[in-house]
């Protein structure tokens, strides 16, 4: 096999991709179609890492007048002879990309942003000797980049009307209207409601969209993309001609994200096919409007990893590179009827939900329904066809984010469930002079009130070791007592032991998974009775502890069973 293209891990700039011959999945039927299905202004909603920012780098390059065409030599659009002659290079493009757009108080992110809209118009710095351009347009467009002291001096009113204003002198200039495209739109959004200046925020983004993409008349066309469609009447009141293309549309489904051919194209140029199964389970899952897709943060990633350590397991990528707030707030906010039904979704099963496509983000927190709704939109939970009532039938998309659950719903665990010394401190003394009825009690109620993280289609096995978790976690709560897993001792390895602060005595656990409530009895039998085959007391006799309790609990869905016999 021939030198391997490189993978474009973390690059967003497709001229980047292009001339430096970075691996590259022609996503440029998205030109087409975008001009074929004419929109004024057009939103497209995905959840994050899902190509939105390549897509409008791609956009960018294709239309801006100046643009290298060979950028496009050998993709889908150079078939098309009629748009490349009347599109390619034929337009002034203003892009710009709100994902940083931040901070803990809004003159802060106010800052961000002014930094963001100078540094575009300072690319179009040959604007101030135009001549097609008055002096006083001149000045305006010094409003847009001139500094104080290193900083742009740009005022809020100046920034509000910067895009309109800067469309406008690049249509004077060359007699062309102006694409504007604006990648990561409601980052800005959300980063103010999470730091308590919304309002502020919300004022400014309506006022500058509202100049740039209601009453311009110097806009060819806009693109914008972000993870949520945040409602018409917050921001973008009165525009017409604004179409939204979110996760549940069919248009450009396969647009964003890799579809199965996508990736197993990808997976053959690196040797690496026998990997597609693996990458499926964990990468795969999403449904856009009629397209299953991949997402390709992950894909990339895997691949590139996998040339380097063959023997690479899959890991949570796309995770990683954000926090999982959404998740923990959902799981919060969770009643004994969503968590059960959040039980559901792991164990593989399907939910079915009214979802609102189009939100405030200080609407997220107020029901519990918003929230599924916003899950469903950020690509933690997916779709797989809809009732005849039109709810969504939602699932978790893939291994990977089932992951995301999990590690919430343990962070949730220590939260409630250890947060009650009272109760945990019973439990241990319990535990210690072998009153089963009283650890059985707890163990139940505590079961009933969880959240449970049991795969369904996991092997008995699997199961056993969600509750081995559970009662580890709940033991080594006792900073007295040190609790060990999966310990060698006599002849096999015990689920647990436990050094008790008493140094002459020890407790031995082993767990069974039972398929039914009446085979627990039976399970916990066989426990003890494997304690005692396999002499895994001689590991607390070496140690010098003779005083030792043996327990043999038996699990059956969100019920146990407990005895214990004394050594």
């Amino acid at each position: 096999m021939g030198r391997k293209i490189k993978l474009p891990v973390g690059i967003e700039d497709f001229k980047e991709i292009r001339q430096e011959e970075f691996y590259y999945i022609d996503k440029t039927k998205l030109l087409e179609q975008l001009l074929e299905k004419w929109g004024k202004v057009n939103l497209f909603t995905r959840p994050r890492r899902f190509g939105k920012t390549l897509n409008m780098s791609m956009l960018r390059y294709f239309f801006e007048i100046g643009t290298d065409e060979s950028l496009f030599d050998g993709l889908y659009i150079k078939n098309n002879k009629k748009i490349c002659e009347e599109y390619m290079g034929k337009f002034p493009v203003i892009f710009i990309s709100l994902k940083n757009v931040e901070g803990l108080d809004f003159e802060t992110a106010l800052y961000r942003f002014v930094e963001i809209i100078g540094r575009e118009a300072e690319r179009f710095y040959f604007l101030l000797d135009s001549k097609k351009l008055t002096v006083n347009e001149k000045e305006r467009y010094k409003t847009l980049i001139r500094l104080d002291n290193g900083r742009y001096s740009m005022d809020v009113n100046i920034l509000a009307s910067a895009l309109r204003l800067l469309s406008e002198l690049l249509y004077k200039h060359y007699g062309k209207k102006t694409i504007i495209i604006i990648d990561e739109y409601d980052v800005p959004l959300d980063k103010a409601f999470q730091n308590g200046y919304y309002r502020e925020m919300v004022s400014l983004i309506r006022a500058m969209f509202g100049d740039a993409l209601k009453t311009n008349d110097f806009l060819q066309f806009a693109v914008l993309t972000g993870c949520l469609r945040v409602s018409k009447e917050s921001i973008f009141t009165g525009l017409n001609n604004f179409k939204v293309l979110s996760i549940a549309d069919t248009r450009f489904d396969e647009q964003f994200g890799f579809t199965d051919e996508e990736v197993q194209t990808l997976l053959e140029s690196y040797g690496l096919l026998e990997h597609i199964s693996e990458t499926k389970e964990w990468y795969d899952g999403y449904h856009f409007g009629d397209a299953d897709v991949y997402c390709p943060w992950d894909v990339i990633n895997h691949v590139d990893r996998l040339c380097g350590e063959p023997d690479a397991k899959p890991q949570s990528y796309w995770i990683n590179t954000s926090g999982n707030g959404l998740v923990k707030r959902f799981i919060d906010k969770a009643n004994k009827t969503t968590r059960d039904e959040i039980e559901r979704l792991i164990s593989g099963e399907t939910i079915e939900k009214q979802v609102s496509l189009e939100l405030t983000y200080d609407e997220i927190d107020t029901t519990i329904d918003n929230l599924w709704s916003v899950l469903f939109t950020t690509g933690y939970l997916t779709q797989t066809g809809m009732t005849e009532s039109g709810a969504y039938k939602l699932v978790i998309p893939n291994k990977e984010v089932r992951e995301v659950y999990k590690l919430q719903i343990q962070e949730w665990f220590k939260r409630t469930v250890m947060s009650n010394k009272e109760q945990l401190k019973n439990f241990w003394k319990a535990f210690d002079v072998g009153d089963t009825k009283a650890v059985e009690n707890y163990l139940n109620r505590t079961l009933s009130n969880s959240i449970s993280v049991f795969d369904t289609k996991a092997r008995d096995e699997e199961k056993e070791s969600s509750y081995h978790t559970l009662l580890v976690g709940l033991l080594v709560g006792n900073a007295d007592w040190l609790v060990k897993s999966n310990v060698e001792a006599g002849d096999g390895f015990a689920d647990i032991i436990v050094e008790t602060e008493d140094f002459d005595a020890g407790i031995i656990i082993e767990l069974k998974y039972s398929k039914t409530f009446s085979g627990m009895d039976k399970a916990c039998e066989k426990a003890i009775t494997k304690i005692k085959e396999k002499r895994y007391d001689e590991y607390l006799k070496n140690d010098d502890r003779h005083d030792i309790m043996i327990y043999g609990i038996a699990f059956c869905k969100k019920k146990c069973k407990v005895i214990a016999h004394k050594i």
